[in-house]
Formats: C-alpha cells, sequence, structure tokens
C-alpha cells in the first residue's frame, strides 16, 4: 500500500541555490521497509537519501537512515546536515541545547551557530597507516607519482575514506583519476595559498557509488580529513573548498573545540519542497 509523506530536497554546504551537495529527504518515514526506500534512492539518484523516522534510543531526537542509489550508509555528513535542516524546518524541536541524532555509528550531536548547522565528527572506524600495495594502486589510479604524495592514510569514519595529502590545491584541482581502478573511495586534500578566501581544496572520488565518480561536498570525507590533520598540518579552525572541478561551490567549515572535538558545519537551503508517494 502507497502513502504520501512530506519530502525536501535540500542544497547543503552552499549558500547560494544549487552550488552545494543536494540530499533528498523523506518525512515520517516510520513504516517504509528497507525495499522501498533503497527503491526511492536509487530512484532519487542522488548521492544519498535520507528517511526521517522515530528514533529508538531515549536520547535521540529523530532517527534516521542514509542511502545512496546502492546501499546504506552508517553515518554521511550532508545527509546528516541537510536531514537537520529538514526536521528542524518542518517543526522538529530538540529536547536539549544540541540536536541529537541516532543513525547507523549512534548518536551525533548537531549545534547551530550563526544559523550554521554542524556537525560532531564521528570518531573514526580506522586510521593509520595503508598498505603499501594498496597506497601504490590509489597512486596510479590518480595519474600521478608516489613522490607526489606527501602523506596517505586510512580515515575512516563509515563510507570507507583513505586520504590523500598533496602539495597544493592546484594539484588536487589538476587530478583526472581513472575511476574504475580507484580500489576504494578516496579524498583528496592540498592547500590554497597563504591569505586565499579557503585553506584547503578537497576532492572525494566514490567509484563503488552506484552513478556518481565524483562527490560534490562531503561532510564526512571532510570530518575525517580534520581528524587526521587538524592542529598539525592545518590550523584546528578553517574553511575547505569543495566541488569546484565540477562546477559547484561547496564551503565546509570545520572547528576544532577545546575539547578536540571537531566540529563540521555548513549552509543549508531547501530547494524543493512538496510530497512524495512511496
Amino acid at each position: 500500500m502507497t502513502s504520501t509523506r512530506d519530502f525536501r530536497q535540500v542544497d547543503v554546504f552552499t549558500d547560494r541555490p544549487m552550488l552545494g551537495n543536494p540530499v533528498a529527504v523523506v518525512h515520517d518515514a516510520d513504516g517504509l521497509s528497507e525495499e522501498d526506500m533503497q527503491r526511492f534512492a536509487r530512484w532519487t539518484n542522488l548521492s544519498e537519501t535520507t528517511f526521517l523516522l522515530a528514533p529508538t534510543d531515549p536520547g535521540a531526537d529523530y532517527r534516521v537512515r542514509i542511502f545512496t542509489p546502492a546501499t546504506e550508509l552508517p553515518f554521511a555528513g550532508h545527509p546528516t546536515l541537510g536531514s537537520a535542516h529538514a526536521w528542524l524546518e518542518a517543526g522538529g524541536a530538540p529536547a536539549g541545547e544540541k540536536v541529537v541524532q541516532q543513525c547507523g555509528v549512534g548518536l551525533v550531536e548537531l549545534r547551530r551557530t550563526d544559523g550554521r548547522l554542524a556537525f560532531a565528527a564521528p570518531d573514526l572506524i580506522r586510521s593509520g597507516p595503508v598498505e603499501e600495495a594498496l597506497a601504490e594502486e590509489i597512486v596510479a589510479a590518480l595519474g600521478i607519482d608516489r613522490g607526489d604524495v606527501l602523506d596517505l592514510a586510512w580515515a575512516d569514519n563509515g563510507p570507507g575514506w583513505v586520504g590523500v595529502r598533496l602539495a597544493s590545491a592546484e594539484q588536487v584541482l589538476a587530478l583526472t583519476p581513472a575511476y574504475a581502478d580507484l580500489p576504494v573511495d578516496v579524498g583528496v586534500v592540498g592547500p590554497h595559498p597563504e591569505g586565499s578566501e579557503c585553506a584547503v581544496e578537497v576532492r572525494a572520488f566514490v567509484p563503488h557509488a552506484a552513478g556518481i565518480t565524483e562527490d560534490p561536498v562531503t561532510g564526512s570525507l571532510n570530518a575525517s580529513l580534520a581528524q587526521w590533520l587538524a592542529g598539525d598540518v592545518l590550523p584546528p579552525s578553517y574553511v575547505a573548498s569543495q566541488g569546484t572541478a565540477i562546477g559547484r561551490r561547496g564551503r565546509v567549515h570545520v572547528d576544532t573545540g577545546a575539547d578536540g572535538t571537531v566540529w563540521v558545519g555548513g549552509d543549508t537551503l531547501t530547494t524543493i519542497h512538496g510530497t512524495v508517494t512511496l
């Protein structure tokens, strides 16, 4: 039996419509099966589609399930911000000072500062050195020399990221990967010249997501890159640019709190609001 539910499409990490990363959000999704959710996510063909449900953890304000066109994810950044935006816009009221989202990695806190939502980066599932054979595969698929890579490490908070650090934003923007040869999802980061609007340029290559090769603006990747590099290679707080190479203008605001928590935020805009029959 089909039913009609409220629906929003939210542009995330941008203050200008159509220049961020869109996420489809279905409200009041209790009663939908996993097959229903996956079918709709495949139909939207966005990098992620989310479904808002009643929480099962008493500490959460709402629960979200996150789907790519091919599979479910335990966590993703821009769907977290977009889902919180949609939930609040629809009248959701957090029980406490922060919004608390329940998802596959557990409870994720969100805060609003100067009208901008930010999520507390979840702990990395995997970090540390990448085995050299895998590193060589990644470098070859990126079309660069091993000597061009300043550092390379696991930076996985759910989607499975390997982080690659290059010497400049210019090198990051010049990459033309052989997507089919990338063995894992890869995030690449390099610094802009001092005094630039943004500290770094980021690109996210996701060859294992159905129908997608490069993600426009990626919260989970920026969170894990900050946990890897902020306070050492990068300043504790900075703004990252992402999406430039594919015609977007993503801006990711990273702030490391006094307690070491990495907050990843960005502007969010509703671009479509209506109903969907599922």
